[in-house]
């Protein structure tokens, strides 16, 4: 089952592009879309690779805690927990009408991209 990278490096391209340019409220929600979208790629690609490269026992049905442990546990991330604090901002992120919240959330996506990043690195044996 070979995974086809290039939605993923398309969207960690464009969260980069969008970090890159001068922070301002626009900018700055531009940012918190892409990372919802590329966080959300990126969970779902690491369940699809633990289902098919390591299983169904422990990741069907898995909570997405348990998702990140077992990810981190066959060298896929490196560390669960800031991908706990990645969930966290997701969820976190359809508020940006607040900008408390939004600031948050724009200092948790570009921590984010270093670890899209890699996570690229390590899902491109398992790619097309």
């Amino acid at each position: 089952m070979p995974l086809v990278l290039s939605h993923i490096e398309k969207a960690v391209q464009s969260l980069r592009r969008s970090l890159d340019q001068p922070l301002d409220e626009f900018s700055r929600d531009a940012v918190i879309q892409r990372f919802a979208y590329t966080y959300e790629l990126a969970w779902k690609l690491l369940r699809r690779v633990l289902l098919h490269e390591f299983g169904r026992t422990h990741i069907d049905g898995a909570p997405r805690r348990e998702l990140f442990r077992a990810a981190a546990q066959h060298g896929l991330i490196p560390d669960p927990a800031p991908w706990f604090d990645f969930h966290d901002a997701r969820n976190l992120a359809s508020h940006t009408y607040n900008e408390v919240i939004s600031d948050e959330v724009h200092r948790v996506a570009a921590g984010f991209l270093p670890a899209a990043e890699a996570l690229l690195t390590a899902l491109e044996p398992f790619g097309a």
